[in-house]
């Protein structure tokens, strides 16, 4: 189907993007997605085209090919459509490929130097540095080398280790899906590290920052063309899945004026233009420590515009010259949670009756399911018992 000229296509790359796909529903733009077989958005009432492309795939194996055939889809459209991306990897494309995809699309991505440093712990911790952020100690390491470098120990104890890029070789390495690492004891690092000689790149080792995940705080932020913030909002963690270092599950977008503030600092430092959210922690002593910056639309998209600050809506109304988004007072506070939240409730020591009851006090956004659109949670189940059918079926034939 295709959007009229009125209101051109917005299409959404990546994984996980329905709250995004959502956010743009709220101000009734057309959407099409790209994502992989079995992302819940695919089933949405909302996305008006659908098509397939795994992100995980290693780039060299599909960037010049989807790029063309964006292009090919772009061309075809009444009106250029506008290009949104919602994973590192579909950020890292449109990065790469900016001027070819400018010949069918409409978009905004950071410079490409930046957007690289994004990307790259390990760059990152070199702009961070030179610019003056304010990330934790951080060392880069070289999993080449026979033994841990000696900046290692001078961290102190506990550090945090992660992936430059965490792919299947970070998940051997680490024993699991988690982020990052934290290691308590010199044993604990040596035992690490000659498994980190099979990583896909380098890694990097952080001063850990005491405190729970839900210390854990973000700014996000849309900084248009002229240097100006657009729309922003602040939030934290409430819980995350597995427990430390884990994915979020459920949130909170709440008022932080000291976040924005140093979110907005680090932006004009970077010069950065576009999309970001800034992941912060606060120390015990309440210093704001920076972890990580991302350049792209995240799950936050719907939780946030319910709030009242519409990222990916004021990014389209720029690019298509339309107003954009009423502004409306940020709310004081608007939980959003995901079904898995049950599962990390659990984990965190919290019993389902307990989990149930603040499910009913907060009364928080739904992520994935909603009831004028129920498709994507119902056709995440139907993938889901289609695989636990067929390993049945592979344990059978064993």
């Amino acid at each position: 189907m295709r959007a009229t000229a009125r209101r051109p296509l917005a299409l959404v790359l990546g994984a996980r993007v329905i709250e995004v796909v959502r956010a743009l529903a709220m101000e009734d733009i057309p959407v099409a997605v790209i994502t992989p077989t079995g992302d819940p958005a695919r089933w949405s009432r909302y996305a008006r085209t659908v098509m397939t492309h795994d992100w995980m795939l290693p780039a060299e194996r599909h960037d010049e090919a989807l790029a063309d055939r964006l292009v090919e889809f772009g061309k075809r459209q009444a009106a250029p459509p506008v290009l949104l991306y919602c994973s590192d990897q579909s950020m890292v494309f449109v990065s790469r490929h900016r001027d070819r995809l400018a010949d069918g699309f409409r978009f905004v991505v950071p410079d490409a130097d930046l957007v690289a440093a994004m990307e790259d712990k390990a760059r990152f911790a070199r702009l961070a540095a030179a610019h003056g952020l304010p990330v934790p100690p951080t060392v880069v390491l070289d999993p080449r080398l026979p033994d841990p470098p000696d900046e290692l120990f001078a961290l102190g104890l506990p550090v945090v280790v992660k992936p430059t890029v965490r792919d299947a070789s970070w998940a051997r390495a680490a024993g699991s899906k988690t982020k990052a690492l934290r290691l308590e004891t010199v044993a604990e690092l040596r035992d690490l590290w000659p498994r980190l000689a099979g990583l896909s790149g380098v890694a990097v080792a952080q001063q850990s920052i005491p405190g729970p995940e839900t210390a854990v705080v973000s700014h996000h932020v849309y900084v248009d063309e002229a240097g100006e913030v657009a729309a922003e909002f602040t939030g934290r963690k409430i819980r995350t899945i597995p427990v430390e270092y884990g994915h979020t599950s459920s949130l909170t977008i709440l008022d932080d004026p000291e976040v924005a503030r140093l979110g907005r600092q680090v932006c004009r430092e970077l010069d950065l233009r576009g999309v970001a959210k800034l992941d912060f922690k606060y120390a015990p002593d309440g210093r704001l420590y920076l972890f990580e910056i991302n350049s792209r639309l995240t799950l936050w998209a719907h939780p946030g515009a319910r709030a009242g600050a519409n990222l990916a809506a004021t990014v389209y109304a720029d690019l298509t010259g339309t107003p954009r988004p009423q502004p409306r007072a940020t709310r004081p506070q608007l939980d959003w949670v995901h079904p898995k939240d049950v599962l990390a409730a659990r984990a965190h020591g919290i019993s389902t009756a307990e989990w149930l009851r603040w499910l009913w006090r907060a009364n928080p956004v739904k992520g994935v399911w909603r009831w004028d659109d129920p498709g994507p949670l119902l056709g995440m189940a139907a993938v889901r018992l289609k695989r636990a059918a067929l390993r049945s079926s592979a344990v059978d034939v064993d």
